[in-house]
């Protein structure tokens, strides 16, 4: 069977890591790549930079990779369905709800994948947890906390923090632990004199009756990606930015000492640091969506997918101009 044909739109900050990773994947050939602002971190390898998304398609590509900032998602992926070319766009899926619909029925109705590139589902730690967790190595599960906070990113100006760093905390909070949002209520807070905020603060309720928070902002100089997932037996902690995960347990043997048995209300049992394999986040990424498309099982996250994320971000947004909860 003939490798899968690829064209990559935009080869910017993220588009040069799909364009390695691209050349890596096992049955894809990257034929194609195409971006008006040229080559800026030199991944073409002595490809032609082709000028847009037209050219991109002249070339009899099969798939594509979107990796131009949010705002371009829609009329990129719609041009892309309509020339019947299977499709993965980054993160978010689309910068409104409205257009990450049209995005979804241009893709259905042509039978087409259409994938989005939440890719801290491929991130080994959450892998790993999401197996656990579906093992019931943590019995029922309580909470779940994120924490992704960094320097300010001055490459990003399409979007806030909720849409650009927030759906990575609530794709992959509803993935590891398997249900959709049910509420949530957010703050947010604009500190850069950007039109977008920079800071949010977002708790909410999952329908399984899981509760969540998500701390989330672009002005820390500490940067910190980390998913907290409470239950029964105890905490897994995932590192995202090491690929780590850690477990600690509620301890077996009752706490002697009054005073620290109330405060506690569990006793603290063994640390357990699991070792397993650590595969680029990306290459699985891509991996999934390559099966995908040859209609293999797959992990890939559809647009149906990026879509449901998407509304929960809007929600957000939406929560913290009016100062209301928002239900879905």
């Amino acid at each position: 069977m003939a490798n899968l044909r690829a064209g990559l739109l935009g080869v910017g900050m993220m588009g040069r890591h799909h364009a390695r990773v691209l050349r890596e994947v096992e049955g894809v050939d990257l034929v194609a790549i195409a971006d008006p602002g040229g080559d800026p971190h030199g991944v073409a390898a002595g490809m032609e930079i082709l000028p847009d998304i037209e050219a991109l398609i002249k070339a009899r590509i099969d798939i594509a990779v979107v990796a131009v900032p949010t705002q371009f998602h829609e009329a990129a992926a719609l041009t892309l369905a309509d020339a019947g070319v299977h499709t993965l766009v980054e993160k978010p899926i689309a910068d409104t709800t409205a257009a990450g619909e049209r995005m979804v029925a241009a893709f259905a109705s042509r039978g087409l994948v259409g994938a989005v590139g939440h890719i801290e589902r491929f991130n080994p730690a959450l892998q790993q947890m999401r197996k656990r967790l579906a093992a019931g190595d943590l019995g029922e599960v309580f909470q779940v906390a994120t924490r992704r906070q960094g320097p300010f990113p001055a490459r990003i100006a399409d979007v806030g923090v909720a849409k650009d760093l927030g759906s990575h905390d609530i794709d992959l909070t509803a993935w590891v632990v398997q249900s959709v949002y049910k509420t949530v209520f957010a703050r947010t807070a604009n500190k850069s004199g950007r039109v977008y905020e920079d800071m949010v603060i977002a708790t909410g309720q999952l329908a399984n009756g899981v509760i969540v928070n998500h701390v989330v902002n672009w002005l820390s100089p500490m940067k910190e990606r980390v998913t907290i997932v409470s239950g029964e037996t105890g905490t897994f902690v995932a590192d995202t930015s090491k690929g780590d995960l850690t477990f600690y347990a509620n301890g077996t043997f009752p706490l002697e000492w009054e005073s620290v048995t109330a405060f506690r209300g569990v006793s603290e049992g063994d640390v357990t640091r699991f070792a397993f394999p650590k595969r680029e986040p990306l290459r699985v990424e891509h991996e999934a969506f390559r099966d995908a498309v040859l209609g293999k099982e797959s992990d890939v996250v559809t647009m149906e997918q990026g879509l449901r994320t998407l509304a929960v971000v809007e929600g957000v947004i939406t929560s913290a101009k009016t100062g209301q909860s928002v239900n879905f």
